[in-house]
């Protein structure tokens, strides 16, 4: 039985392929000939990360194992597609971010890698890691953790380290940094609470907790914790106002698969 989800990705993807003839051969093979969501994603990663050694032939049937073995792959997807379209004007369609956004597809596959690293298959999962740096502009590390409806806004050069934890509902825009501070070692990067939004820019370095719903101003470097719904902007950043509330366990509230 086809979901109600997968039916409106694919009602829209007829409308698109009717608007733009010229994209029907795309639309159909990247969309229409495909049954669910986690095939789109498997042939279209593949498709841009297979390279020589590793081909696309090769990570289609690593990927299409893993979503198999792993259902929150495929939940966390389709969630980041519903913020993507509920958060940013520019984007009226699930579409779009299927097949367009760098940043929705560099994610999943640092998800797909990320499971890769949980395997103990360090090497392949660093490949994959390298190669979404390479096509996307997008840096992660297979042993960051990420939550899902996960905005990542534009997303060229962003960066974030072995030890980062994004929660859910996050908002992140281009050339963000969640980064050590090159003074620790092991659990050394920040930890993201839910419902954050960071702005272009914003360097947070070290093992700092930033709280639910705190804001992180453009431009913004950020060693310090910060609590929950708090803005904090400048270089060292600082509160430009109280919160609201205080989130409890040092300002953490998020939840991680």
């Amino acid at each position: 039985m086809i979901s109600k989800f997968w039916q409106e990705i694919l009602t829209q993807a007829e409308a698109v392929k009717q608007d733009e003839h010229r994209l029907a051969k795309l639309i159909d093979e990247a969309i229409l000939s495909k049954s669910s969501i986690e095939q789109v994603l498997t042939s279209r990663l593949a498709e841009s990360l297979g390279e020589k050694y590793v081909s696309a032939e090769d990570l289609e049937h690593i990927f299409t194992e893993l979503y198999a073995e792993d259902p929150f792959l495929a939940k966390a997807a389709k969630k980041d597609l519903k913020a993507i379209c509920d958060r940013d004007p520019a984007c009226n369609c699930y579409v779009i971010p299927m097949l367009y956004y760098k940043g929705f597809q560099a994610l999943q596959a640092s998800r797909l890698a990320h499971i890769l690293w949980n395997k103990g298959r360090a090497h392949l999962a660093s490949h994959i890691q390298s190669r979404n740096a390479e096509i996307f502009g997008v840096d992660i590390h297979p042993g960051a953790r990420f939550g899902t409806g996960i905005l990542l806004d534009h997303a060229s050069s962003f960066v974030a380290g072995e030890t980062a934890v994004v929660g859910d509902d996050v908002s992140i825009l281009h050339e963000v940094t969640l980064g050590g501070s090159g003074k620790e070692c092991g659990d050394r990067h920040p930890k993201v609470g839910n419902g954050v939004l960071i702005g272009a820019g914003a360097k947070l370095l070290g093992n700092i907790c930033i709280g639910a719903g705190a804001k992180i101003g453009a431009g913004s470097v950020v060693l310090d914790d910060v609590e929950g719904h708090t803005t904090v902007v400048g270089v060292p950043a600082r509160p430009v106002g109280k919160p609201l509330h205080q989130s409890p366990s040092k300002y953490m509230d998020h939840h991680v698969e």
